[in-house]
């Protein structure tokens, strides 16, 4: 894979995170989820809107993070070393980069 067309890959999904970790923000329950019980509400009642809220709240979470990795690997692409392993500066190979375009090591230094 090349520069120029990792630059756009990496681009398209930012762009589909940060849409995806805003929509997650935007329907965020209007009100705090309420005590265990409070007004009435049934145990689980509660158990579900607190499973929801987490669960959306994760999902922004978990774009924000990645979207974080897709700029560190933009801005890798800019100053010219990316697709070189941050472990041991080897090349990292093609098929790796093709499924994860953002990586910054080679399937040796995954771990790391």
């Amino acid at each position: 894979m090349d520069a120029d067309t990792a630059r756009r890959s990496l681009t398209e999904e930012r762009d589909r995170l940060r849409e995806m970790g805003a929509w997650s923000r935007e329907h965020e329950p209007a009100v705090a989820v309420q005590q265990e019980g409070a007004l009435g509400q049934h145990p689980g009642d509660y158990g579900s809107e607190v499973e929801e809220t987490m669960e959306r709240q994760g999902l922004a979470d978990e774009s924000e993070r990645q979207v974080a990795e897709i700029d560190a690997a933009l801005q890798r692409i800019e100053d010219g070393t990316w697709g070189r392993c941050r472990v041991c500066g080897q090349q990292i190979d093609d098929e790796r980069l093709e499924a994860r375009a953002q990586a910054d090591t080679c399937r040796e230094h995954a771990d790391q």
